[in-house]
């Protein structure tokens, strides 16, 4: 099994593990409202993506909440999932692998969106 073979394997499992609690998440709340909101950024924080980048996603679905007044559980998890993706489409992408053979060192500590590197060019 190769390098990315097995960080594919690695992301698989991290994106399965917050997958499951999410869903725990939405099947233990009958409403939404802040307890729900603090139990996501909870599980986005320990699922590696960062505080400041969990606080701006649940800021980003509160807001939406409102305005759109989402009252419904399957609306909050398409929002959610929206607003995570603009936060990937907003990362900066200059990295250039076009060249062959590329070699891509990753250093940082948790929290800091490396993950992201791999997912915005990998696609």
């Amino acid at each position: 099994m190769g390098f990315f073979d097995k960080l594919k394997n690695g992301l698989g499992k991290t994106r399965d593990s917050l997958n499951d609690r999410m869903n725990n998440v939405f099947s233990n709340f009958r409403k939404v409202d802040e307890d729900l909101l603090d139990e996501l950024e909870e599980i986005l924080i320990m699922s590696d993506i960062g505080v400041e980048t969990s606080e701006e996603i649940i800021s980003r679905l509160r807001n939406r909440i409102k305005k759109e007044k989402i009252q419904n559980e399957e609306d909050v998890k398409s929002a959610l999932r929206e607003e995570m993706q603009k936060i990937l489409d907003e990362t900066e992408n200059d990295l250039d692998i076009s060249k062959k053979p590329t070699v891509i060192l990753v250093v940082g500590v948790n929290g800091v969106r490396k993950n992201y590197i791999y997912w915005k060019n990998c696609k």
